[in-house]
């Protein structure tokens, strides 16, 4: 949902990285590194089978993977992608993290703070979910069990909303 509502949004004008990354290490790792065999899946043909580095079994030499992701029509790309060897080894990676929240019964001075802020950044992860997937923002915030900003009581009973107007 995420790339196909990214595409539509981009009039499939563009290219995602997903990631770029030097296959010796990773900090942090999304996955463990590809093994030799993967790499020569993938066309690494220069990389010895017995190679190891840093301390991973089997891990790759001088291996750069870059990730993308497309879709394109002849009337949006004229012409195929070209790629070009660069020296820029630069790693880069595009991570969603899913934060699921802490449901302990302290009390202290720190978790009464995390309650007070905890709607707000679900509303704002809820959002942002929406703005990525084209989601419907009502159904997310069902599936994560969160109410509606303009429905959301608080102590006195007033709404957001409300608020704005009080003295």
């Amino acid at each position: 949902a995420l790339f196909d509502s990214q595409v539509k949004k981009e009039r499939m004008q563009t290219v995602f990285l997903e990631y770029a990354w030097d296959m010796n290490w990773c900090d942090p790792c999304a996955a463990d590194p590809l093994s030799v065999k993967e790499l020569r899946e993938l066309g690494v043909f220069w990389v010895n089978e017995n190679t190891q580095h840093r301390g991973w079994k089997k891990q790759a030499r001088e291996v750069f993977v870059t990730r993308l992701h497309v879709r394109y029509t002849a009337d949006k790309f004229p012409a195929d992608l070209i790629f070009q060897e660069t020296a820029d080894r630069t790693n880069f990676q595009g991570r969603y993290v899913l934060r699921h929240p802490w449901t302990g019964t302290k009390n202290c001075q720190a978790a009464q703070e995390y309650r007070q802020t905890l709607k707000q950044r679900q509303e704002r992860e809820a959002q942002k979910l929406a703005s990525l997937t084209g989601w419907d923002i009502n159904q997310i915030r069902r599936k994560m069990g969160i109410s509606s900003p303009a429905t959301d009581n608080n102590q006195d009973g007033n709404t957001w909303w409300q608020k704005i107007w009080e003295k």
